[in-house]
């Protein structure tokens, strides 16, 4: 009974950590190391790409609507169709909180966090290869520009950590809580994006993710500010994983109160 026990348990482990069933032995060394770390490459080029030119190109009468609208989409997409291959984080913040909760191994974690960042420049880079000069020179290549001066820092600070927070949260309890985990994942992640940068996009520029802040700072060389779209993401990841480690996550997940 205790064998029947053992095995069931195995199986359910393996079923969280490969939800579509395919064992892990079948999957050969480029499918395990380097397939992963491409998708993230490339899937946080075309999220930032995208990102980019719906700043750049916005029209004023859209006002926030066109870049909420076109991040939370983008995210969406490139979340269920990568998701089987890398996880899809596409994000420091959400590797950050995902390790914390131990969805990854600290190893692949560091090379997710370089790929990000390659793939955050890349996609920098086409985006100012696709837009018009002149749009690209007036919104400075989508970088991150809203904060002027030393009265908007702490709120702005804030902002990011607290969206962040909230998004890191969505991705953890959607994509990774087995008690909560939800087919809808690419959606709901989706819709949070929107939702944040509808909100706060006026104090903060709703950055979220310091890969889509770094491509454009590089492209353009604008460094203004620029530390507040790493501290405060990284920051509310953090608090996030700390939320779903202590309070949210399931048995499994939790360490208190089990």
């Amino acid at each position: 009974m205790a064998e029947e026990k053992l095995e069931l348990n195995n199986m359910e482990s393996d079923l969280l950590s490969n939800p579509k069933g395919k064992a892990k032995e079948n999957l050969n060394s480029y499918e395990r190391v380097f397939q992963p770390c491409i998708a993230e490459i490339i899937g946080t080029m075309f999220f930032v790409f995208i990102g980019c030119v719906s700043v750049i190109e916005n029209v004023e009468a859209t006002g926030r609507l066109q870049p909420a609208l076109v991040h939370g989409l983008a995210v969406a997409v490139l979340v269920a169709c990568m998701a089987e291959i890398s996880g899809a984080h596409f994000n420091p913040p959400f590797t950050i909180a995902i390790y914390i909760c131990g969805g990854i191994q600290l190893k692949k974690a560091l090379s997710y966090l370089v790929c990000q960042l390659i793939g955050g420049v890349l996609g920098a880079g086409l985006a100012k290869v696709m837009t018009i000069k002149e749009n690209y020179a007036n919104a400075e290549g989508a970088a991150f520009t809203i904060v002027k001066s030393d009265d908007q820092l702490m709120r702005a600070l804030f902002a990011e950590m607290a969206m962040t927070c909230l998004i890191t949260t969505v991705v953890l309890l959607a994509a990774l809580n087995a008690k909560t985990k939800s087919p809808l994942a690419p959606f709901l992640i989706g819709c949070t994006v929107i939702i944040n940068v509808l909100a706060g996009g006026d104090i903060s520029g709703t950055c979220l993710n310091p890969a889509r802040a770094l491509g454009p700072a590089v492209m353009t060389g604008y460094w203004t500010y620029h530390w507040i779209y790493w501290v405060g993401p990284i920051t509310g990841g953090i608090v996030a994983a700390a939320l779903v480690r202590v309070l949210l996550g399931d048995r499994k997940t939790r360490v208190l109160m089990k």
